[in-house]
């Protein structure tokens, strides 16, 4: 029950926006429980939300490495790692994550970032024009994305 309350209060935490709390309530928890799904999922929801950068590239290698199958570990994984400034680290462990990652425009929109950071535009187009293909709002969100702003004009 204590696992249960714990997770809870730091969930709470997260919806009214302290991150930090959250994680404070988590490291609460013994080792074995923190190691538990459920309270890897939360720590990395609260490392991203605090901007702990390097923790949740850990966290997130770590839920990929448990949950292998599981394709959104790989895309937060990726993205901690793009913000810690490794973006090559990031392009490569997305592109480790499991086959079904190439159905989701998130993943597309992803890779076309890491590549243009890269200097890698072709790839970087093919990959948005295939996110927009799949799901016309991130057309938005790459007009604003300084991540993108080495392509020029959009595909």
């Amino acid at each position: 029950m204590e696992f249960v309350r714990i997770l809870t209060s730091a969930l709470g935490w997260l919806e009214l926006g302290s991150p930090e709390e959250a994680l404070a309530e988590l490291s609460r928890l013994d080792g074995s429980e923190r190691m538990r799904r459920q309270a890897l999922e939360l720590k990395l929801v609260a490392e991203m939300k605090a901007g702990h950068w390097n923790a949740g590239a850990d966290t997130g290698r770590l839920l990929c490495l448990r949950e292998p199958k599981e394709p959104r570990f790989f895309i937060h994984a990726a993205y901690c790692l793009h913000e810690t400034g490794d973006t090559a680290a990031a392009r490569n462990w997305l592109m480790t994550g499991p086959t079904c990652l190439i159905e989701d425009p998130l993943f597309h929109y992803n890779i076309a970032c890491y590549h243009a950071v890269l200097g890698e535009k072709g790839p970087a187009r093919s990959h948005l024009r295939r996110a927009f293909q799949m799901d016309g709002q991130f057309r938005q969100m790459a007009e604003k994305d300084e991540d993108l702003a080495t392509l020029g004009q959009l595909p």
